[in-house]
């Protein structure tokens, strides 16, 4: 009788485990996704905070010290020391309390979602956020996309913290939601979230039923607290252009492997410069605040003088977009702000690529669509569809994301009838990209990353042996 209700108990007490159990398994996807939800919807608003508080740096910049300041020079030595004074702050901050902040970002990201990265959110938060806004307000040649993808991932982990959850499976998907809810809030597009998560971090994303719901929910709060505060229009206002016709669309294919030669270009002088930088810096503080001021500053006297080659790039594609530009003008700039693009990220600013990338395409798209016009006056070519078109492949050729750059480009200009021409151009420059051994920017960011970090390891354990060995000599 004893054994029957002992066995008894025993069942019953297994089957109650079984339903806790299920209950819990029920509940978990449930708690992810709610908590996704919150991860989206705070990283749009920080991400709205963070553009605002840009702009009016700009504005104050731009506007207000040529209102106050009438003499040129006067004018000239002032902006040059706000916006040295800015880039310094923004250095000094990254340099002495949180060296992951420098940079985009989102190679950062991609390590720690393999776990080979660490998170300090409680250090990233604060830094990135004021570090970025005063190198992005200097006039430097910067994006905001990769301070708000590693504020947004950041946010990811804060949640997980506070909620305490512990798989690391949901922290990867938090920490994916909060970097596509983040490039959502930099750029108005919302599936360029997405798509960014789903191909340029597919190494690193854990793919589950799940883990997409949530970054979908992440990624349609964000973009509805953007529209909240900026409406629902395009980020870049250039106006509908209508479709490339079809005995075009060969143009767009030989841009496109245009694009994929300047692609591997550019990333090869990025990696180039950045190396320099970092053999000059010899890891110390006061050659790399010094030098961030220096660069901020003439950002910031450039901005007066030619201000096609400094900024995020967004303030000058409308004009680009409508032919106002001549051909020598426009190539001219284009070499120039690829100078100024690199030497701006390499040095170890905080702030993005993504923008720069998307000028530096429309500028070359526009010169590649005027020739065209000139050699071609029968095809009744508009210079806008191939500025729109080239906007996305240089990001494509470089990132080697081609369907984020098309979709992110559409998003941004509203211009969806230019589908089939974005696409020959992004195909084209990523699949030459490739032919000339060009390799993902991020990839090899990340790669560096590593290699310095492991550098500095074993350098300190170096100093701790011959530490140790040091009293008994």
């Amino acid at each position: 009788m004893h054994n029957h209700k002992s066995a008894q108990n025993t069942q019953n007490e297994r089957r109650f485990n079984l339903f806790r159990k299920a209950q819990e398994t029920n509940l978990a996807p449930l708690k992810i996704l709610l908590l996704s939800a919150v991860v989206g919807s705070l990283a749009g608003l920080v991400g709205v905070l963070f553009e605002k508080s840009v702009s009016w740096v700009i504005h104050f910049r731009q506007e207000e010290l040529i209102k106050t300041f009438t003499n040129p020079y006067i004018l000239a030595i002032s902006t040059l020391l706000f916006s040295s004074i800015l880039a310094m702050l923004g250095y000094y901050l990254v340099k002495k309390f949180s060296p992951e902040s420098g940079g985009s970002g989102i190679p950062e990201i991609e390590g720690a979602m393999i776990d080979i990265r660490p998170v300090r959110w409680w250090r990233v938060l604060p830094v990135k956020f004021i570090a970025s806004i005063g190198t992005l307000g200097s006039g430097m040649v910067l994006g905001r996309e990769g301070p708000t993808v590693q504020l947004g991932a950041n946010i990811g982990q804060l949640v997980n913290d506070i909620s305490r959850v512990k798989d690391k499976e949901s922290r990867h998907t938090l920490l994916a939601t909060g970097a596509a809810a983040g490039l959502t809030a930099a750029f108005n597009a919302p599936l360029a979230g997405i798509l960014f998560i789903i191909e340029e971090m597919r190494p690193q994303f854990k793919y589950s039923l799940i883990s997409i719901k949530a970054v979908f929910i992440g990624v349609i709060m964000s973009c509805i607290v953007f529209r909240l505060f900026n409406g629902e229009g395009g980020v870049i206002h250039i106006g509908k252009f209508s479709s490339a016709p079809l005995n075009t669309l060969w143009l767009y294919l030989v841009l496109g492997m245009l694009f994929g030669i300047i692609g591997v270009i550019f990333s090869k002088l990025l990696f180039y410069v950045q190396t320099q930088f970092q053999r000059f810096y010899q890891d110390k503080t006061s050659r790399f605040v010094l030098t961030g001021g220096i660069i901020g500053g003439l950002c910031g006297l450039l901005a007066l003088i030619i201000p096609e080659i400094t900024g995020g790039g967004f303030s000058i594609i409308p004009a680009l977009s409508t032919g106002q530009y001549s051909l020598i003008a426009l190539l001219l700039f284009f070499v120039l702000r690829t100078i100024t693009s690199i030497v701006s990220f390499a040095s170890g600013a905080p702030g993005g690529i993504f923008a720069p990338t998307l000028a530096l395409g429309t500028l070359f798209g526009s010169a590649f669509g005027l020739t065209a016009t000139l050699l071609f006056p029968d095809y009744q070519i508009q210079i806008g569809t191939f500025a729109i078109a080239g906007m996305g492949a240089l990001f494509a050729a470089t990132v080697r994301a081609p369907l984020t750059g098309i979709v992110l480009v559409l998003e941004m200009t509203d211009n969806y009838q230019l589908i089939l021409p974005m696409i020959i151009t992004c195909l084209g420059a990523t699949m030459l990209a490739q032919l000339l051994g060009g390799r993902p920017i991020y990839t090899v960011l990340l790669e560096r990353i590593l290699q310095k970090s492991e550098e500095k390891e074993q350098t300190d354990q170096s100093l701790d042996i011959k530490s140790d060995k040091s009293p008994q000599q």
